[in-house]
């Protein structure tokens, strides 16, 4: 017999907090899921993990100003909360926090945290705001919400990476579980900005995974020039109609350091804007 379980919605920190400390003090376990909501199946799957992992699951649902640039897709970024909430019961969600940005941000300029070098690079590059923008956030959303494991995909791996340096660096004590890319049928990589994406753009984008499935080959084929690699993702990803290449760079995925040759443990990591109505920027990685 299915229970009929109700999500608690919270919006305010302090009331958070109370909720988080009260299930402390009973013994029990918290695992924090943050999302910028417009939830599909790749957040759908951190949830089912989390609830493997701990006696509670908190969903954060907060679209973070904090970490959009000038010019970037705050207002736009879509924010079907309804629905979002209704996904969270079906799927026995504990609590969604749903806190407004006057909430979580008390002060007028808000204290922020910094990266360090690894922020400034990649997708820190084209957004030097962003992931100080990102890591302020969490920092705040593990204050608040008091977990032991947060849950995050490996679609950002540059954020995931961040996030460990930042709870190693600043001694938070939660433990942050990386999982795996959610796919769409022809591979595109889950996300909520592909809402933005007709069918026929779809198809398109997906030549982001064809291009690590290209250089993933190579790998296998025995090549371990990292210059010869990503010359064919270029070419690839270049050839697709609409599509402008942002960075393509194989880095160690333990450092996040570019590497020339590939003689361990590496990473493919790619971002392209796509279209000009809109300007959409797409990214995706894999192991090669």
């Amino acid at each position: 017999m299915q229970r009929n379980f109700s999500t608690e919605l919270i919006t305010c920190p302090v009331a958070m907090g109370r909720f988080s400390e009260r299930m402390r003090g009973q013994g029990k376990t918290i695992a924090l899921v943050p999302t910028m909501g417009c939830l599909h199946e790749g957040h759908l799957s951190l949830v089912r993990a989390a609830k493997q992992k701990a006696d509670v699951v908190v969903v954060s649902i907060f679209v973070n100003p904090l970490q959009f640039g000038e010019n970037e897709d705050l207002a736009a970024y879509p924010r079907p909360f309804a629905r979002d909430l209704q996904l969270c019961q079906e799927l026995g969600v504990d609590v969604v926090f749903h806190p407004d940005a006057r909430a979580l941000y008390p002060g007028e300029v808000p204290t922020r945290v910094e990266g360090g070098p690894t922020a400034k690079v990649y997708c820190g590059q084209t957004r030097p705001i962003h992931f100080g923008g990102v890591l302020t956030a969490v920092s705040i959303l593990f204050h608040v919400t008091k977990p032991q494991f947060a849950f995050f995909g490996e679609k950002d791996f540059q954020q995931l990476f961040l996030v460990r340096q930042m709870c190693r660096d600043l001694h938070f004590s939660v433990e942050i579980c990386g999982m795996p890319i959610v796919r769409e049928a022809g591979g595109l990589a889950m996300s909520s900005r592909n809402v933005y994406l007709s069918p026929d753009r779809r198809a398109i984008a997906t030549v982001l995974y064809r291009a690590i499935g290209a250089a993933q080959q190579m790998v296998r084929n025995g090549e371990r020039s990292a210059a010869k690699v990503l010359n064919e993702v270029h070419s690839l990803v270049q050839s697709a109609p609409e599509m402008a290449l942002d960075y393509a760079e194989l880095v160690d995925v333990n450092t996040l350091a570019r590497v020339d040759q590939l003689l361990g443990p590496s990473r493919l990591l790619l971002a392209a804007f796509f279209g000009d109505s809109p300007r959409i920027r797409l990214i995706d990685n894999g192991a090669v």
